[in-house]
């Protein structure tokens, strides 16, 4: 795992409840350590509700990639940027073995863009997990144009092993979730921006009315943002003018207000 932020850390969770050994990479001591912690509080929480957890080696965490020398499975969960991304793409493939399977957790930049410059493109593909991951039952399996049958089927072997649902989208500007959830997300803040209803009215009118488990403010908040102001701008720079950002999305983004996280998005949060 390259990356042990709250993605990072919610993926290897789910590994290690599944039998995995795990190892964390990250850019330093300090924040290898953060990562190392994270996971050791979602495994308490996991054991606090029954669940078997694995015995402490089973997770590592340092800052020398050549420890995926090895590996089946690396899966880059650095932040959502295309230029960073593809360079820690990059460092991976380099200590990695031919026959382990790279993986990006992006929830919208290309996985075309994101393979052209790998050596072994055929081996590359996007594992999109859902926040918070330990809650969410879906992973998105999205299939570059040079990715094979045999990393696909495995992609979902892996998927089923960690216990959640797969779904297999084809390379597309924010696949099929992010698109459908942004597109949903984006107008929820539009009516709020305009006055149509409160936040907790707008949330409520698609919970008991379209049975959505929680409204997209409220899951806007849980996935930060941020993160749905970032793949929003992606997603208009492929289709325009729909999925422009709502100037109420920005402004709360510029003030530090990015949901769950910080405390408060379109809600207060106590519990981040």
């Amino acid at each position: 795992m390259l990356g042990g932020g709250r993605m990072g850390a919610g993926i290897a969770h789910a590994f290690l409840l599944a039998g995995c050994r795990v190892h964390i990479v990250e850019r330093d001591d300090a924040a290898a350590g953060h990562a190392r912690a994270r996971v050791d509080a979602d495994l308490e929480r996991s054991a606090a509700r029954g669940r078997t957890v694995p015995d402490a080696d089973t997770l590592t965490a340092g800052t020398d990639l050549t420890a995926f020398a090895g590996a089946g499975l690396v899966v880059e969960a650095v932040p959502e940027d295309r230029v960073v991304k593809v360079d820690a793409l990059a460092r991976i493939e380099e200590v990695v073995d031919d026959a382990a399977v790279v993986a990006s957790n992006t929830s919208s930049i290309s996985i075309d863009a994101l393979a052209a410059s790998l050596r072994r493109p055929e081996r590359f593909l996007g594992l999109h997990f859902f926040n918070p991951v330990p809650a969410s039952a879906l992973v998105e399996v999205v299939t570059g144009a040079a990715t094979v049958p045999e990393v696909v089927q495995a992609a979902l072997n892996w998927v089923g092993a960690i216990g959640k649902t797969a779904v297999v989208v084809r390379d597309a500007p924010g696949f099929a979730s992010s698109r459908l959830g942004v597109a949903l997300g984006l107008e929820a803040i539009r009516m709020l921006e305009e006055g149509v209803a409160s936040a907790h009215d707008i949330d409520t009118a698609m919970e008991r009315g379209y049975r959505h488990p929680m409204g997209p403010l409220r899951t806007t908040d849980i996935v930060g943002l941020d993160v749905r102001l970032g793949i929003a701008e992606e997603l208009e720079r492929a289709f325009g003018a729909r999925f422009t950002p709502p100037a109420l999305l920005r402004q709360l983004v510029a003030e530090g207000h990015l949901g769950r996280k910080t405390g408060r998005g379109f809600y207060e949060w106590s519990d981040r």
